[in-house]
């Protein structure tokens, strides 16, 4: 039996394993509004087009979409977050509600609003839809003092204590901080777990966690360097990053090349993208990455292992348009792809 036979053996095993853990995150919600138009004609007023409307759409974005991830890939996810008391926070609880998720770790805020990220996109009939404009609102980030604060900590303790890893997802709303995983992670109950880690803004003031999946760009922010196509400079930052953060491992992810994975005591993997590098919507593929590679870690995964199938996970849905999900037959059936392929 070759050796690849056996690797992607051992990957599907993992990927069958998936319904057998469970995973808390720890997540700043979005909800994710897709409005559909069909351009009508230019308008009188300006030149700007005029959109017929035909459609729309609310899903959970941001941790909520590492959330909807990880209950495609058949995971028991217990998210732990706020949402306003407004018609966007029930949307996105609905959504969740239909995967089977519990909102029970999630608090309804009064007088408070949902971040929402509202995309408009136009098209004609039988054509493609690309989005022409973005409206985002966002509500004030959530700090100590907040009543909500000492609920979110016990809650994420509780359900953290019963899990098999723990994922942060910080997009800069105030559910998902480097104090409030402090708080959470003090009483030692995530303690041998996985604890990963998805921050758009400040990874390097996080402690205590065991893995981080930043994008290139923001691996060069937090180290305030260049990277370009210097894999040296790559490696390096990587290293820097593991060492600073005191990680057991870390993925950078990179786009069409792919990604690469470090693990403590070991050399840099670089991992080639998986399918085609024409990628449709890139939207929410990194929360896809961090669901999938912390599903594989808290199954009992290698960082090679997970990282690869972040990387088959990640491929898939950059194929997909909008706020996607990647199932757990999706990612056993890329296994058999890239199988064949060998």
């Amino acid at each position: 039996m070759t050796k690849h036979f056996k690797d992607t053996r051992r990957w599907k095993k993992i990927v069958r394993s998936f319904p057998d853990i469970t995973v808390t995150v720890l997540a700043d919600l979005v909800a994710d509004e897709f409005v559909f138009g069909e351009i009508a004609r230019v308008s009188r007023e300006a030149p700007v087009l005029i959109l017929k409307h035909r459609d729309r759409t609310v899903v959970p974005g941001g941790g909520g979409n590492a959330v909807m991830n990880l209950a495609s890939l058949g995971v028991n996810v217990l998210p732990v977050g706020i949402v306003g008391d407004d018609e966007p926070g029930a949307l996105l609880l609905e959504k969740l509600r239909e995967m089977r998720v519990s909102t029970s770790g999630i608090a309804r805020l009064e007088r408070r609003v949902t971040p929402t990220k509202t995309r408009i996109l136009a098209g004609m009939s039988h054509t493609s839809r690309q989005q022409v404009v973005r409206v985002d609102r966002e509500p004030p980030p959530l700090t100590e003092d907040d009543p909500a604060w000492p609920k979110l900590v016990k809650v994420a303790r509780k359900y953290g204590e019963a899990s098999d890893g723990f994922l942060t997802s910080d997009y800069g709303y105030g559910a998902a901080t480097p104090q409030l995983l402090k708080q959470i992670m003090s009483d030692g109950c995530l303690e041998n777990k996985p604890v990963t880690l998805d921050s758009r803004y400040r990874m390097l003031e996080y402690s205590g966690v065991t893995a981080a999946t930043p994008n290139e760009p923001e691996v060069e922010e937090a180290l305030h360097t260049t990277i370009g196509d210097d894999d040296r400079r790559l490696f390096s930052a990587g290293e820097q990053v593991m060492k600073q953060m005191g990680l057991e491992s870390l993925v950078i992810t990179r786009g069409r090349h792919g990604m690469v994975a470090f693990e403590k005591n070991a050399g840099p993997l670089p991992i080639p993208i998986f399918g085609s590098d024409q990628v449709v919507d890139v939207t929410g593929a990194g929360d896809t990455v961090i669901a999938t590679f912390t599903a594989a870690l808290a199954a009992g995964a290698d960082t090679a292992t997970s990282a690869r199938l972040a990387n088959f996970a990640g491929g898939i849905v950059v194929m997909k348009r909008g706020t996607a999900t990647v199932s757990n037959v999706e990612l056993q059936a890329a296994i058999d792809q890239y199988a064949a392929a060998r």
